[in-house]
């Protein structure tokens, strides 16, 4: 079994300091670290936020999310390099092109997108220039060069090589104007988790994943793909979503064998969890999905 080592990456680039950077104290706090039995792998802090989008991409910050992607990237890379599992405790969803250029670096790989939204706006279409909600896209080779070609080696996934798991703002994107999905990237909204259960849809995802060449995917949390009800503690919230049996199931499956490289959590704003009770429940479920891992008792 690969130790769990932590990477704190408490970046706001790709969204605004509403309070996602207190992420990783949070979930450090209620009991991650011990939950994991894992050890700290260090902080990675962003550059300055600037709050004007910018000309040329129609994003915010460009050029920050690209210099913290190769530095993210980095300490990723330095823990794979030691035989570890990194997880990366962001931070919006802008902190996963690091996570995955470090694994381009190395490879194929691909990604098991939990989110309840799909995060596959071009700049255009997205109103206030978030990459957060743009990363899927970027990640996939789609963008502004700036940030779909990091380190020209773009795109750091294959259409084929993600599953897009779990979402429900498909008429939410399709008023707004965002890009389809590609027909060869895997989508399994929550209709379809439901109508066949948690357990068999995530069997289906990751049957996909490991059976497509790659060396692996990541797995990246944004718990907005949790119930609205259950966990209001985010900045876009949306009815509906995953319960916590549900969600646990899911990563339980993905983590339980050796495909499963590392993983992400995004998202969560502690500013907005008063008395704490979901930051110890979210550490629960993060706790009880790896306890899934080979070796793990």
């Amino acid at each position: 079994m690969r130790e769990a080592e932590i990477v704190e990456a408490p970046s706001v680039l790709g969204l605004r300091p509403s309070g996602v950077q207190d992420l990783p104290a949070a979930l450090l706090d209620a009991g991650l670290r011990e939950r994991l039995g894992a050890v700290g792998a260090g902080r990675v802090e962003a550059p300055a936020y600037d709050p004007r989008r910018d000309e040329e991409t129609g994003i915010l910050n460009p050029e920050g999310i690209a210099r913290y992607s190769a530095d993210l990237a980095d300490a990723v890379d330095g823990v794979l390099g030691r035989g570890r599992f990194p997880v990366v405790l962001g931070g919006d969803c802008s902190v996963l092109l690091g996570a995955l250029l470090a694994l381009r670096r190395r490879g194929r790989h691909g990604l098991l997108f939990l989110d309840g939204h799909t995060d596959f706006y071009q700049p255009s279409a997205e109103p206030t220039g978030e990459a957060a909600s743009m990363e899927l896209a970027l990640a996939t080779g789609r963008g502004p060069r700036l940030l779909a070609d990091l380190e020209g080696r773009g795109p750091l996934l294959r259409d084929e090589d993600v599953v897009a798991f779990g979402f429900r703002d498909s008429a939410e994107s399709d008023e707004v104007g965002m890009q389809p999905l590609p027909t060869r990237l895997r989508a399994i909204g929550l209709d379809e988790v439901r109508a066949v259960g948690a357990g068999e849809a995530a069997r289906r995802a990751v049957g996909h994943l490991t059976t497509g060449g790659s060396a692996g995917f990541w797995v990246h949390l944004d718990v907005d793909v949790l119930d609205d009800a259950l966990m209001p503690t985010v900045d876009y919230r949306l009815p509906g979503g995953l319960s916590w049996e549900e969600l646990e199931t899911v990563l339980a499956t993905a983590l339980a064998g050796e495909h499963a490289v590392g993983l992400t959590v995004t998202i969560f704003n502690p500013r907005l969890d008063a008395d704490g009770t979901r930051a110890v429940r979210l550490v629960e479920c993060l706790g009880r999905g790896w306890s899934a891992r080979p070796g793990v008792r």
